[in-house]
């Protein structure tokens, strides 16, 4: 198990945190990570071009990640009751620019409607309003998310974590996936934007999962090479975030 520091220890990540204030803070929770494999040369087609793709071993990967958020608030705020928690999922993949590896969100549902205006002024990422409900029932974690407009992008699963807690070894596939601390997008002239992140290293556990419905990949068009996902969960992790800033400028 390892890896116990202050909760704002930095010394974790590959670079220095922006000389800026971090604007907002949120608790990630019950988060499922299920990864596919995907041909870079699908995947290039599929992601901005002026976003160099990272890849582990010469593969690709897509991620699927249903989890909630609770303690959303904006630095100097108290909290919102009614927009201080909602469900979340994300489906992303992995680019990297001037030696900084991060995340690229091809979609962000969420069941806040405020929440998704918000986000996608500010923060210049693509959320959808999507209905949503999250349960337990016995170790499960029972998720269910139907995207209100467009396309039929919809995920019914249960999950649950099945080892014990463990930090991703440094240079492993786990640690590749996951401990990426800046998330990606672009300005309205198409020039790439970097969002800074902080928080400590991922109490990752082995996961298994049930889908019973899910078309958050087929119907975005994006074409997988395995449908048999890799696994893996973490309970609950505490978020910093900053403001977006040139990711170029470095």
């Amino acid at each position: 198990m390892e890896a116990k520091k202050g909760k704002w220890d930095a010394s974790h990540r590959s670079w220095p945190l922006p000389k800026l204030p971090w604007t907002m803070t949120q608790t990630w929770n019950d988060l499922l990570f299920a990864h596919y494999p995907i041909d870079i040369k699908v995947l290039r087609e599929i992601v901005p071009k002026a976003l160099p793709l990272d890849t582990y071993n010469g593969k690709g990967w897509i991620g699927i990640v249903p989890f909630h958020m609770t303690n959303i608030r904006l630095r100097g705020t108290p909290r919102v009751p009614g927009t201080d928690s909602f469900a979340e999922l994300n489906v992303r993949t992995y680019v990297i620019i001037n030696g900084k590896p991060g995340v690229f969100f091809f979609s962000l549902d969420a069941e806040n409607l405020l929440a998704v205006k918000v986000a996608q002024t500010v923060y210049r990422l693509p959320y959808m309003h999507a209905e949503m409900n999250v349960s337990k029932s016995e170790s499960f974690i029972e998720y269910k998310s139907k995207r209100r407009q467009g396309v039929d992008a919809r995920l019914e699963c249960r999950y649950r974590p099945t080892s014990e807690i463990f930090y991703a070894e440094r240079g492993s596939f786990e640690e590749w996936l996951t401990e990426r601390y800046c998330l990606y997008t672009l300005s309205k002239k198409g020039d790439p934007l970097r969002c800074d992140i902080l928080h400590p290293q991922w109490p990752l556990q082995q996961a298994e999962a049930e889908f019973q419905v899910n078309t958050m990949l087929s119907e975005q068009g994006i074409q997988v090479e395995d449908n048999l996902p890799i696994l893996h969960f973490s309970k609950s992790i505490e978020v910093r975030m900053w403001p977006l800033v040139s990711a170029m400028n470095d």
